[in-house]
């Protein structure tokens, strides 16, 4: 789950780490208003939105005066922004973040993400902080330094300060930023985060190290237990279809192409949406009914598919080991005659009650494709549509 920066930093404040004063204001006054209480010589005005590269697509502007700052707000608020995190269609801006601005003698990268390689948190830092840290990998890769924190130990006050001398940052500043990296691991396993990045982290002219900015993600199979962070999440960020199949413990995530998939498995998922491309085919999206699904999940999972008005045709791709062909089956019928189906569908099952799905599904009466394999489906789905 993501959350915005604002939010982010208010978590940080829980743990003695520096931000810049701000608040949030989700109106052009609101946004005088903060700008006011700040009394700050340079406000900044920033687009809260869940993507990066808001600074390129315009949405943070420096305000050296109120009427900048109103001027600024009209601009940002309402504005669909597209950075190359939101994709074409962009996301438009709802709430800013109104900030004092800061003197910035320096800008550093800082960032805590989980190696699956490896299975440990991983502390990644870099002297070339304010630009996307992928950059600098492809670019300066050796200037991207890491530190692999020992699960059962947690991040070491030695290794906090290795990586304060490998960044440079100034030797009176090292034990400063040795507390920050402290701070920020503790934040990181206590708020059950899966990424904790801080670009830029600063050096300000009166000898601080700050976080400029925040982007803090959470483990969604962890929000049972942090109520608090679950009380940050804004729906209006999150596409309404991946909301509703949260609803009913559905794992879906819009793709944009025109090919609906249903399939039980995230890594079946994987392979029907390559096997898709591989015939010249667009997936609409990644939809995994899970193992234990019942006919009424599939039937809601069918549902959140034809919703997206792109979708042309649909491909389910079944194997049944603890989920049962048969109970696929009746989900497919009752969701198609729900709803009406007006698209092409191609059903591939194989497994368990295979033969009894079948027959459900060819008594029917409904326009329903078998396909013998996942290729043979996938080609039949591939010309339909086409």
């Amino acid at each position: 789950m993501n959350i915005h920066e604002y939010q982010g930093k208010e978590v940080l404040r829980q743990y003695g780490i520096t931000v810049p004063n701000g608040k949030v204001a989700f109106t052009v006054d609101e946004a005088v208003e903060v700008a006011q209480q700040l009394d700050s010589e340079v406000v900044v005005v920033k687009a809260q939105i869940h993507a990066g590269g808001r600074g390129k697509a315009g949405g943070v502007k420096i305000a050296k005066n109120l009427d900048e700052v109103r001027k600024y707000a009209k601009e940002i608020l309402g504005k669909v922004l597209v950075t190359h995190q939101t994709g074409p269609e962009g996301t438009e801006v709802k709430r800013l973040l109104i900030e004092e601005g800061c003197d910035i003698q320096k800008e550093y990268y800082v960032g805590l993400v989980l190696d699956r390689a490896t299975s440990r948190v991983v502390l990644m830092a870099s002297e070339e902080g304010g630009t996307e840290i992928e950059e600098v990998a492809e670019k300066t890769p050796e200037k991207i330094f890491k530190e692999e924190i020992e699960p059962l130990v947690g991040l070491t006050v030695f290794q906090a300060r290795r990586m304060a001398f490998n960044i440079n940052i100034p030797a009176e500043l090292v034990g400063q930023a040795t507390k920050f990296m402290m701070a920020l691991y503790k934040a990181y396993i206590e708020k059950d985060c899966s990424i904790a990045e801080i670009n830029p982290l600063v050096v300000t002219g009166d000898g601080k190290i700050m976080a400029l900015d925040a982007k803090l993600n959470f483990d969604t199979n962890a929000l049972y237990r942090r109520k608090d962070i679950l009380e940050l999440r804004d729906l209006g960020e999150e596409d309404p279809k991946e909301i509703e199949a949260s609803k009913h413990d559905l794992n879906y995530i819009s793709l944009g192409g025109n090919i609906g998939c249903m399939v039980n498995g995230a890594g079946l998922a994987m392979s029907t949406m390559d096997i898709v491309k591989h015939y010249g085919g667009d997936p609409a999206n990644f939809l995994d009914v899970g193992g234990g699904a019942t006919s009424e999940k599939v039937t809601e999972a069918f549902k959140i598919i034809l919703s997206d008005q792109n979708v042309k045709g649909i491909f389910v791709n079944i194997f049944g080991g603890i989920m049962k062909c048969d109970v696929i089956a009746d989900g497919v019928v009752t969701a198609a005659k729900q709803i009406g189906l007006q698209v092409p569908l191609v059903v591939r099952l194989e497994g368990t009650n295979v033969d009894l799905g079948k027959k459900i599904l060819s008594e029917s009466g409904i326009d329903i494709i078998a396909a013998d394999s996942m290729a043979d489906g996938a080609q039949k789905i591939v010309s339909l549509v086409g």
